[in-house]
């Protein structure tokens, strides 16, 4: 591939597990589905999967095992902390938590900060409700602040920093999920700790696309965003913060004694992780890691900015599109969200998966403020939809389409999708119908298509995200 500046960006030659996969469209014909869809979750790598299968007839139950295999297990548990670890370029005295995802990992950390009700954390409008919901439970937070580009800029952090009381932390994202954009973390955890503050970095967008950001104090992402989507995510943080009081889950694993009225409480890592851990969901990750480790930023690098550059301007030049977020010359991750002119985005995303095989989102991203902020709605417009929703009316909730690219997408992909989005906002009539589910705001299409007519099986929030 040859960019706009006239470099050539070799292909990574990645291979997803589901990559030219044939999927039924409404015209009865089958097409190479194209999954524009990376920001809620990628597929396996190809090295990913195999790695899966070669460990499965060695599982295990870990740690507690005198078998061969147990020990073989947990051997490889453990390396797939080290390799974790290593990924966030931390060592000494830092420990990997294995769990289930980034949303879990952020709860588990405000739960074990041990904040009060009274504490400040400081968190920005830009997160994804993961970043948002599980501060509010334990603790105030401030906010700082988006322009209608969807971007703050440094001294908003440190007018949120040095704002009284103190923040006992600052809870911020390595990336957007919506537009993409990247807060300049260096910078703002060098103001934090110039100030006393912690950082605790929301990296499951982050993590798939850019280095880790080494300095910040905890870190947690997701192996379902990472080509690893066997149910593992990962929190990584001082070894000392996890050392005292009672663990987030309490269980099995996680004592070195029980009695009826007393337990002692093992260690970290071993504290945090009560139960069975999920042993394959870390030996993915950890397989994810060393993959990328293989590609080497650099060469991952070249082709995500590439292909961020051909994705934004390839939907932007479609008539009738405005793209949310930062304008051209921002650097933002292969993520466009964007609004077509008199087209709900539900039925955009339902067009290019029912006509095209192409795999989008649309809603709020679990996002809501942000978007909020990047649509421009007024707090009348706000207060009339909420009014629906508690109704159990959800057609005219406000949202976008967003597509985001993967290591896989080509320049090819980029076009496919271009091609499709323009036929979808052209304006002409639908070779089929597409109904409105009330409960959902989805648009399935009426006919003889696997799942359509038939509304959304599931329940309306995943709808939203």
């Amino acid at each position: 591939m040859v960019n706009r500046d006239g470099e050539v960006v070799e292909p990574l030659g990645v291979t997803l597990v589901g990559d030219g996969l044939a999927v039924p469209c409404i015209d009865g014909n089958e097409r190479p589905y194209l999954s524009f869809d990376a920001a809620a979750s990628t597929p396996s790598l190809v090295p990913v999967a195999d790695r899966v299968a070669q460990f499965l007839p060695w599982y295990s139950s870990i740690h507690r095992g005198a078998g061969y295999k147990s020990q073989a297990a947990t051997a490889t548990y453990e390396r797939a902390r080290e390799a974790l670890l290593r990924f966030a370029g931390r060592a000494g005295g830092d420990t990997a938590i294995i769990c289930r995802n980034t949303t879990e990992a952020i709860n588990h950390l405000a739960y074990r900060l041990r904040l009060e009700p009274t504490d400040v954390v400081l968190t920005t409008v830009v997160e994804h409700h993961a970043n948002l919901l599980p501060w509010g439970r334990v603790a105030t937070r401030r906010y700082v602040e988006c322009g209608r580009d969807g971007t703050f800029a440094m001294d908003d952090v440190v007018a949120g920093l040095e704002q009284r009381p103190r923040p006992r932390l600052l809870a911020i994202t390595g990336a957007s999920n919506v537009s993409g954009w990247l807060p300049p973390l260096e910078e703002i955890i060098a103001a934090a700790h110039e100030r006393g503050v912690p950082v605790a970095v929301d990296a499951a967008q982050l993590a798939p696309h850019r280095p880790m950001p080494a300095g910040a104090d905890f870190v947690s992402w997701s192996g379902h965003k990472m080509y690893a989507p066997f149910g593992a995510g990962v929190l990584v943080g001082p070894k000392a913060a996890f050392s005292e009081g009672d663990p987030f889950l309490a269980g099995g694993g996680a004592v070195d004694l029980v009695d009826l009225d007393e337990v002692v409480w093992t260690d970290p890592p071993e504290r945090e992780e009560a139960g069975s851990p999920n042993v394959v969901g870390a030996v993915a990750l950890a397989a994810a890691v060393e993959e990328f480790e293989r590609l080497g930023w650099e060469a991952i690098l070249a082709h995500e900015r590439d292909i961020a550059d051909r994705l934004r301007r390839a939907v932007a030049a479609v008539p009738g599109v405005t793209v949310l977020g930062p304008g051209p010359g921002v650097a933002t991750l292969p993520v466009v969200t964007f609004t077509v002119d008199g087209v709900p985005p539900g039925l955009v995303a339902a067009r290019l998966g029912a006509e095209h095989a192409i795999g989008v989102r649309h809603g709020c991203f679990c996002a809501h403020p942000y978007l909020i902020r990047l649509l421009g709605l007024s707090g009348e417009e706000v207060q009339r939809y909420r009014r629906d929703v508690l109704a159990g009316d959800r057609r005219f909730i406000p949202g976008a389409a967003r597509v985001s690219a993967c290591l896989s997408t080509t320049a090819a992909d980029v076009q496919r999708l271009a091609g499709a989005l323009a036929a979808v906002t052209s304006g002409d009539p639908p070779p089929v119908p597409y109904e409105q589910d009330v409960a959902t705001g989805d648009f399935p299409p009426v006919g003889s298509m696997p799942g359509a007519g038939g509304g959304s099986a599931v329940g309306a929030g995943c709808a939203l995200c």
